[in-house]
């Protein structure tokens, strides 16, 4: 390489990196701008205040927190790896019932999440062993169907005394160790200039917003500095061209198999934050709850840090503003609440078509991040 190609390339990786700070500056402020926005909005009399009241409730809700966590175990796979996991909510059933089971069986807290996580890596290491040297169509065939042999396995009745079967394990089994660490007190409290309203500590409280929150900036920050190292630099050359990588004598499959472990362990934690203000519910992380993660990851931006935030916020945001305004505008003759909400999700289907079709790359994607070789 000449010295004039040499500094072309670094002049491209410069105004790589210079707009990729700005995109994330850009939707860093306007999420913000979007969280007060629905704050100011929510003192508002009538369906206009009720509408953003909600939609921010949502927003900051533990669950959402849970699912940025997840997309961002999924965004190493798909994102920067080019694997095809399709079931992300598998990864998070495990972390949970791994979490609740040992707490319920009277172990301490930290077996219990270790727990998670184990049964996390043991799956991770089934699903790839056999697929990982295929094609990445297989990984997809082969996660959703074991994510729904999971599902389907906690609900056996057989196994009541274990996993509770169809009805679950109830928060109050588990959750206490959690709550027992939180340093806010009791009480309730609002946070200045919302009317969001929680207790400190209890079942939907300000300790496990704190914690969860907490951990997404951990979990970010992390990926993004694997993202910058050689490790990650390998995985997006694994993700354009494997064969090319393969021809260094990079060993490929160890690589795909450490980022299907790592993406797999984020959505185990992701599973125990889902189900720490909740019951632990075999239903709740069925198909649906990948198809979400899908979407966040799809709306955000791929191989982006900051894009699994905006695109789980605004995913769960978007929902509730679709179905307040079709409650508000559509008589209930024409359409009820049930049909409202079912509305709001064939919208959100379209809205996810338009964005693969029109802008692949997500909001703060970048379309240079979108050569997969799956």
């Amino acid at each position: 390489m000449s010295v004039t190609e040499d500094l072309t390339t670094g002049s491209e990786k410069d105004e790589a990196q210079r707009e990729s700070r700005n995109k994330l500056l850009y939707a860093g402020g306007g999420l913000v701008a979007f969280l007060v926005a629905l704050a100011v909005l929510s003192h508002l009399p009538g369906t206009v205040g009720q509408i953003s009241a909600s939609m921010l409730r949502v927003a900051i809700q533990p669950q959402t927190a849970a699912l940025v966590i997840a997309v961002i175990g999924l965004n190493i796979h798909f994102g920067y790896t080019g694997l095809l996991n399709m079931g992300q909510a598998g990864f998070m059933m495990l972390g949970a019932y791994g979490f609740s089971i040992a707490i319920w069986k009277g172990q301490p807290m930290v077996v219990g999440v270790l727990a998670g996580f184990a049964a996390a890596f043991v799956f991770a290491l089934l699903l790839g062993i056999p697929t990982l040297k295929l094609r990445g169509d297989y990984l997809a065939i082969v996660t959703i169907s074991a994510a729904e042999i999971l599902r389907y396995t906690g609900r056996l009745a057989k196994l009541e005394d274990f996993t509770g079967a169809a009805q679950g394990i109830p928060g109050s089994q588990y959750r206490g160790p959690f709550s027992n660490l939180s340093f806010l007190g009791d009480g309730q409290w609002t946070f200045p200039g919302t009317k969001l309203t929680y207790y400190l500590t209890g079942t939907d409280d300000w300790w496990t917003r704190l914690v969860a929150w907490g951990l997404v900036a951990l979990c970010s920050y992390l990926v993004f500095l694997l993202a910058r190292s050689p490790w990650g630099r390998l995985l997006r050359g694994i993700r354009e061209d494997e064969d090319a990588i393969r021809s260094l004598g990079k060993n490929v499959f160890a690589v795909k198999m450490q980022a299907l472990v790592i993406g797999g362990l984020f959505g185990a934690l992701g599973g125990i934050i889902f189900i720490l203000p909740a019951s632990m519910q075999p239903d709740a992380m069925g198909r649906n709850l990948t198809f979400f993660a899908w979407t966040a990851l799809l709306l955000g931006g791929a191989a982006t840090v900051f894009g699994p935030v905006l695109g789980s916020i605004l995913f769960f945001s978007v929902r509730i503003f679709l179905q307040g305004v079709t409650n508000a505008v559509v008589p209930n003759s024409v359409m009820n609440t049930q049909q409202t909400e079912q509305f709001a999700w064939i919208c959100i289907g379209v809205m996810l078509m338009l964005i693969v079709i029109f802008r692949p790359q997500g909001l703060v994607g970048d379309k240079r991040e979108l050569r997969f070789n799956v």
